[in-house]
């Protein structure tokens, strides 16, 4: 556990990306989209992680919204291997949910970054 509560959902969705890959791959042959997902999916948390690091304020600023546009970009993923059937309802919508937790923590953070300059 880590002292960032957005650095720790990250790093767990990252992880439940990465389970997602494998299933993709190893269950149902599937290589394309598998890659599209675990790229954008794990990029989150990396980016929240350079970002807890940044050099200035608006370097925060500016990893955490490629954080919140890569978790843009899952959620799109998610919906297309759901409609593709290649995720069951229950499992798109645990990692659907998460994702939009993610990115309403990613937006209030950079609101707040807004609003203090």
């Amino acid at each position: 556990m880590s002292e960032s509560i957005i650095e720790d959902k990250t790093f767990a969705f990252a992880k439940r990306i990465l389970d997602l890959h494998r299933f993709l791959l190893y269950k149902k042959k599937e290589y394309v989209l598998s890659k599209q997902i675990l790229r954008s999916g794990t990029s989150i948390g990396a980016n929240v992680a350079e970002g807890l690091d940044a050099e200035s304020r608006i370097d925060f600023k500016h990893k955490l919204n490629i954080a919140l546009k890569e978790a843009s970009e899952t959620i799109y993923w998610l919906r297309l291997l759901h409609y593709g059937e290649y995720i069951d309802e229950k499992g798109f919508k645990s990692l659907y949910d998460d994702a939009h937790e993610i990115k309403a923590i990613l937006r209030s953070i950079i609101k707040t970054i807004n609003e203090n300059g």
